[in-house]
């Protein structure tokens, strides 16, 4: 095992600048998913830790050792692409055992770390076998065996899991988890399947344009997002977000207002644009979910697309009293006159039908207008008597 230290990593390529003074520690035995879209300088970072490419700038350290400049060979590294990229001629015995006789490890060694290697990846009775002859995942455990053989320091993967179907990335994801376990070493794995990144980390580095927004474990992420990026990319379906304006009590966007204690909110000051986030979870049917102390006043909508998934339905709504024209302006997509909420699949409803719809305050999140970080996670709720005066004001006077 190794700790594996980046310290402001930069890598450009002429006027691309790939990755942006990237900071970041992982530690002994931890299991790190780099995360983001395409193109956004995960895959670079990986192959800058391998001695792929080497950085323009900064440093790179495996345990105590400056590695910056160092090749692949010499720094106890090994990866697994996601080109699985067997010798088509050889058996699998040979293609994991390749590296080792390149390097003239004695024939007694070669074969306890192979038999130990396949033991770990559940590839026994197999040594024999063509590649032709084995299904996808077994090719990978292979690849796999073929790293463990070299007894590295740390594991780098590079989306091993990208061209298996569905059901066999579901069941290779439960296979990496336990791999980790037992080998109890330093894994850093590069992927744009946030399910692969939420199911098997530790940690999550949450990565866009190059730059480093978020490092944490998948639930913080997902429960505290540090900015709108993270918000929209880290869960499936995004969450949900509309335009607003802070207002004396509260804050008001285009289809609804939210009444909370707006002064709690450092740095922020009536006027002040903000974007408001909301996982559809977190939205409730009046008619579908049981009330909560911290929902929000009632919303009017009309539902429009049905999507049901099996065990939830999401309901695409159209808000009242908003511009059917309009986007969001969380650079997420979709249109900020509509709402998605998950609702029971056991719920009757239809499509173009008149509901009403509450939020949990507790689980609303605030964005800065325009710098996209978070504001908070949760609203707080105006103290009771003011809360009551505003529920009594005449529309329109709630701001003067």
């Amino acid at each position: 095992m190794a700790r594996v230290t980046l310290q402001d990593i930069t890598k450009r390529y002429e006027d691309v600048v790939a990755v942006d003074e990237m900071n970041l520690e992982i530690e002994d035995g931890e299991f790190v998913c780099l995360v983001g879209p395409s193109g956004c300088g995960k895959s670079t970072t990986m192959e800058s830790i391998a001695g792929l490419t080497t950085p323009t700038d900064g440093t790179i350290r495996i345990g105590d050792s400056d590695v910056t400049t160092l090749p692949p060979k010499d720094r106890g590294v090994a990866m697994v692409f996601q080109n699985i990229a067997l010798f088509p001629h050889m058996d699998v015995y040979d293609n994991i055992s390749f590296g080792l006789r390149l390097r003239d490890f004695d024939t007694d060694e070669i074969d306890e770390r192979v038999e130990r290697a396949t033991d770990i990846v559940q590839l026994e009775g197999m040594l024999g076998r063509m590649p032709e002859e084995m299904s996808g995942g077994q090719r990978q455990r292979v690849a796999i065996a073929r790293a463990i053989v070299r007894d590295p320091a740390v594991f780098l993967m590079d989306e091993p899991l990208a061209n298996l179907d569905a059901k066999l990335r579901v069941h290779m994801r439960t296979e990496l988890q336990r791999l980790h376990q037992e080998l109890d070493t330093t894994i850093i794995y590069v992927t744009h399947d946030q399910a692969e990144a939420m199911t098997m980390s530790d940690r999550i580095a949450v990565i866009n344009g190059g730059r480093l927004q978020q490092i944490d474990p998948p639930l913080v992420c997902y429960n505290e997002p540090a900015n709108l990026f993270v918000a929209g990319f880290i869960g499936s379906p995004s969450m949900n977000f509309l335009e607003g304006r802070v207002t004396q009590t509260g804050l008001e966007t285009e289809p609804f207002d939210l009444d909370f204690e707006p002064t709690n909110l450092s740095g922020v000051i009536q006027g002040d644009s903000v974007t408001v986030g909301i996982r559809p979870e977190d939205v409730s049917l009046e008619r579908g979910r049981q009330a909560t102390a911290t929902q929000s006043a009632p919303i009017e909508a009309t539902t429009d697309v049905l999507e049901p998934m099996g065990d939830e339905i999401f309901v695409y709504l159209d808000l009242e009293g908003s511009d059917p024209d309009s986007v969001d302006g969380g650079g997420m997509g979709g249109a900020a006159n509509q709402l998605l909420v998950s609702v029971e699949p056991d719920l009757e409803i239809a499509a173009n039908e008149a509901v009403t719809v509450t939020l949990d305050r507790s689980k609303v999140h605030l964005f800065d207008g325009e710098s996209g970080e978070a504001l908070t996670h949760g609203l707080e709720e105006l103290p009771g008597e003011r809360r009551e005066q505003k529920q009594h004001q005449p529309a329109g006077e709630a701001d003067e």
